[in-house]
């Protein structure tokens, strides 16, 4: 998934990234409101984790100008403010979800999950799709009652594809959400992990529309 981290600490901004990309995200980092609303102009997110106090301005007014946009992207506030007034505050402007630091970067990402499959559609973690049985809470998949092991790039091809529930998929779409703003990106990565997703999990589980991208039938 394409991740979008607004947090001015740099030692926290290094430690979430890392964890983040770690598990397979593509996850940009803004440290201040004006870079924020600079990276959701010209990218999708499937999630932002969102600081409120920001050294140019208010989480808040971030939060408050993307749901007056009608941006239904999950936000997950992710602030020191502990106290039950800052909580409210947050959830009104429009965040789905709210966690307080010192937080468990495990705790994070699972949020992430699943706020990420409510706004797909898809909140059940548990599914059967293209002759597979997947867990998306757990990053797990078997194909005949055996599980296969994926990488974690690997994964989030697989997971982006059935986040689309069914709509094709483009190459830039798939790298969009493999790669962020400042990774290097191989012209022919996508196919890369296509390709072994195919010797993984068979050759029908990925299906290729010429000239528009790749679907899970």
């Amino acid at each position: 998934m394409r991740l979008l981290l607004v947090e001015d600490s740099a030692d926290l901004s290094a430690a979430v990234l890392r964890y983040l990309r770690a598990e397979g995200h593509a996850a940009d980092h803004a440290p201040d409101a004006a870079s924020a609303r600079d990276a959701l102009a010209v990218a999708p997110y499937a999630c932002v984790i969102l600081d409120l106090g920001l050294p140019d301005g208010s989480g808040l007014e971030i939060l408050r100008q993307m749901r007056a946009a009608r941006d239904t992207t999950p936000v997950i506030v992710a602030t020191a403010r502990d106290q039950i007034s800052d909580r409210i505050a947050g959830l009104d402007a429009g965040a789905d979800d709210y966690l307080v630091k010192p937080f468990d970067l495990r705790e994070l990402s699972a949020r992430i999950r699943a706020n990420a499959r409510r706004a797909q559609g898809l909140p059940e973690t548990r599914i059967a799709v293209a002759g597979l049985e997947v867990d998306r809470g757990a990053a797990r998949v078997w194909r005949g009652g055996a599980e296969v092991s994926l990488t974690a790039r690997e994964w989030a091809v697989l997971d982006a594809l059935i986040g689309a529930r069914g709509r094709v998929l483009t190459k830039g779409a798939l790298e969009e959400a493999l790669f962020a703003f400042d990774a290097p990106v191989d012209g022919n990565a996508v196919e890369v992990y296509v390709s072994r997703l195919r010797k993984k999990l068979g050759a029908e589980a990925i299906e290729t529309r010429r000239g528009l991208g790749y679907v899970l039938p």
